[in-house]
């Protein structure tokens, strides 16, 4: 899919985009933090209605709810461009002695060299997790590494 950029000085950045039914959709940025959506007419291509605002925070939910199914997905499809890396996913039980603790306290990375790149909880994704992170019980961690690295955070994670 194609996405246009488009410089609205003083006011952010305007992505348009055609989707599968041959809808113009724009999604404007606005330097404030705020978003808009628009749908542009079938009849004159410039002529837009906003649909929706967002702020930044709604904004921040829709990406994760869009996100969430799809990022284990873009893992995968990642470790086959690289060979020797796969991607996987833990569940933290609630036996886990480290739900309800940081993810640094896991020291999974130092320990098997894997990475925790993402932890989804419920509907949403936490990308990029810091080590201040508190791990739930529920949680599913999205790993990248060797298939030892993975199974190594596996058994810490579980015990």
């Amino acid at each position: 899919m194609d996405v246009n950029e488009v410089l609205l000085p003083g006011v952010g950045l305007r992505y348009e985009f055609t989707n599968a039914q041959g809808d113009r959709i724009g999604i404007v940025a606005r330097r404030s933090g705020e978003f808009e959506v628009i749908g542009y007419s079938s009849t004159d291509p410039d002529e837009g209605d906003l649909l929706f605002r967002l702020t930044a925070v709604e904004a921040d939910t829709v990406a994760e709810i869009l996100g969430a199914p799809r990022i284990a997905e873009r893992f995968a499809d990642l470790t086959k461009e690289v060979p020797g890396l796969s991607a996987g996913q833990v569940a933290v039980p609630a036996t886990s002695e480290h739900a309800g603790r940081p993810l640094g306290h896991t020291r999974a990375r130092t320990r098997t060299g894997a990475s925790i790149v993402a932890i989804v909880r419920a509907d949403s994704v936490i990308a990029s997790p810091t080590p201040d992170e508190l791990l739930r019980a529920g949680d599913v961690l999205v790993v990248i590494g060797t298939h030892e690295g993975i199974n190594g955070v596996r058994t810490i994670i579980e015990g």
